[in-house]
């Protein structure tokens, strides 16, 4: 569970009061409550890397509640799944870029749902029927959405950049 790399002014009491509020505010924002504290938990690791049975153990919860969440939180790209070398068991691995990579996966699902839109216009008699227009202008508001999010893709890159650029390198 904890880092060989962990420095020694870590304040295990502190982490772990700080993944409940963290738990606490991603269920507020409409996150499954164990997936939040899953998340948390493993932002809040030294390396961002937990096998099942340590984040199990380190929330206090059963090994279902705890399958439940991780999968949930695979599906969304908030967390990466391995295979632990030499081992059989599964490391659930969080990215620096988590949210990055949450937000790209979102912005491949409104592309999805921006094309169930526009085949409904013309199902509902097209633009001459209120439904039509209601379904359109989800259809505009979905590729404005799209442009934008293209838009700061490439500024996030730069930004991320000029952040990490004097980080240590990570192994």
């Amino acid at each position: 569970m904890t880092s060989v790399r962990q420095r020694s002014n870590r304040d295990e009491r502190a982490v772990s009061a700080y993944v409940e509020r963290l738990g606490d505010t991603l269920t507020d924002a409409g996150m499954p409550r164990l997936a939040s504290r899953v998340f948390a938990q493993l932002l809040a690791d030294d390396d961002g890397r937990m096998t099942a049975a340590e984040l199990t153990e380190s929330l206090d919860v059963s090994p279902a509640a705890v399958s439940g969440a991780v999968r949930y939180l695979t599906q969304t790209y908030l967390i990466g799944k391995e295979r632990e070398r030499g081992s059989r068991r599964d490391v659930y691995v969080v990215q620096a870029d988590a949210w990055h990579g949450a937000m790209l996966s979102r912005d491949r699902m409104l592309a999805q749902i921006e094309t169930s839109l526009r085949a409904g216009v013309p199902a509902v008699g097209g633009l001459d029927t209120d439904a039509g227009r209601r379904l359109q202008l989800s259809v505009a508001f979905l590729e404005f959405l799209g442009e934008r999010l293209g838009e700061l893709e490439g500024e996030w890159a730069a930004r991320k950049a000029e952040i990490t650029r004097t980080w240590p390198a990570t192994s």
